[in-house]
């Protein structure tokens, strides 16, 4: 297996301190794994090539080389969506907020 490109940050990378909010919901909102080999990417690095193509709307085969390849961040993206996933991730942040700002 060829080796991974040294990763950039992007203005569009989630931050450390956003991926430790992001990161222990996903179990609860992603769709359950088939039994397939396990992912050449972590999900920080699938979510970073979403937001990137998001926040810059350039075409899925446009993505930066040194994030997943296009056509494995298109993937796990329509995955998600059909699943309903990004909607129940959603809600959940949009709970943790509103629940920090009742306690100010």
């Amino acid at each position: 297996m060829t080796p991974k490109p040294k990763r950039m940050s992007y203005s569009s990378s989630l931050t450390d301190s956003e991926w430790e909010i992001l990161e222990p919901l996903l179990p609860e909102v992603l769709p359950q794994k088939k039994s397939t080999r396990p992912l050449d990417w972590s999900y920080r690095e699938l979510i970073d090539g979403m937001l990137y193509r998001l926040k810059n709307g350039c075409n899925w085969e446009d993505l930066p080389k040194d994030l997943p390849p296009y056509s494995t961040v298109f993937y796990h993206y329509n995955q998600w969506r059909q699943a309903g996933s990004i909607e129940k991730l959603m809600r959940l942040l949009h709970e943790q907020v509103r629940a920090q700002v009742k306690k100010t």
